[in-house]
């Protein structure tokens, strides 16, 4: 069973939340920043015309524009919910009409593009605080958005060096009221973390998907009739948005490539065991990682339902 927010706050962290990019992860912020009262006013802003007729209807902003600009000209918070590479164009866009001292901040999976690409584009008087939310489903969209979604989740701050302190004890706050547990780690390190937990894992499901696809000996409706839950599990991830994940691996290629290199050698390894019937080799690197598994759910992080716990997920209340 998911946890579910908590009661609203009696005091608002944010006079006025913008919003910019009403997907998934934006959706879903501004479903729970209502639900707790984490902001007194909300704006979203999205280039999509179906995107924001949807965000209307799901009442998830007290203004809806598809001028980002205009959106971010009375915010004390910005939050960026685009996919990486969108962030300089993004962040020319908004510098003009940022007023002193507001705070910027986002939800991208890659912190070292993402700090050097808002560092340039923004005004000085801006005060940058990226963070991470490490929570998601492979479903796109505002109405995939749920309020529950980072209860129990981890959140990642980056400040970079010379951060302001309020700005990121602020958004600390505002994800902690969200549900999330927050940790804050350097922008360099979270990149080389999240290329093992989350980015090579993403090119594997993409890659053994793609493959099993082009096998010319087995039809793709053998593939989609005959899947087992190893390779439904990788289809799910395999779904998850391309334009995103395309900037993740462009922008985070680095620790991506290194972590790449380092699974090659391991699956070399395990090859190996293979061609050579190491029966022991295999159970203990089994075995290992099955307490990983464990750990995980122990943790918290997953549960132990082989739907991952997102049918329960589904049952979120709408936004009212």
């Amino acid at each position: 069973m998911i946890e579910r927010l908590g009661a609203p706050l009696v005091e608002p962290i944010f006079d006025e939340l913008a919003i910019v990019g009403v997907g998934l992860i934006g959706s879903s912020i501004a479903r729970a920043a209502r639900r707790r009262n984490a902001a007194r006013r909300i704006v979203v802003a999205d280039h999509s015309v179906a995107v924001l007729e949807r965000a209307k209807a799901l009442g998830l902003g007290d203004v809806v524009t598809d001028d980002p600009a205009r959106a971010v000209r009375n915010a004390d918070c910005v939050i960026l919910c685009v996919p990486v590479g969108a962030y300089a164009a993004v962040g020319r866009v908004i510098a003009p009409a940022l007023r002193p001292g507001t705070i910027v901040s986002d939800v991208g999976s890659v912190k070292s593009a993402v700090i050097s690409a808002l560092e340039a584009a923004l005004p000085g008087h801006a005060r940058l605080a990226p963070a991470h939310p490490v929570a998601g489903t492979e479903q796109s969209g505002p109405d995939a958005g749920f309020a529950s979604l980072f209860v129990n989740r981890w959140c990642i701050l980056t400040p970079p060096e010379g951060a302001d302190e309020q700005a990121v004890t602020k958004v600390r706050a505002f994800w902690e009221a969200l549900g999330s547990h927050v940790e804050i780690m350097g922008a360099a390190h979270h990149d080389l973390v999240l290329a093992i937990t989350s980015h090579v894992p993403h090119l594997i499901a993409y890659n053994i998907v793609g493959t099993a696809a082009d096998l010319e000996e087995v039809t793709r409706s053998e593939v989609i009739k005959f899947s087992a839950g190893g390779f439904r599990d990788f289809t799910r991830i395999a779904a998850s948005d391309p334009t995103m994940w395309r900037d993740v691996f462009l922008y985070n290629r680095d620790a991506v490539l290194e972590m790449l290199g380092r699974f090659s050698e391991d699956l070399t390894a395990l090859q190996r065991m293979i061609r050579r019937g190491d029966g022991d080799g295999l159970f203990a690197l089994f075995t290992r990682t099955r307490t990983i598994r464990l750990g995980i759910v122990a943790e918290g992080q997953e549960t132990a339902q082989p739907d991952f716990g997102r049918r329960a997920a589904e049952t979120d209340e709408p936004v009212t």
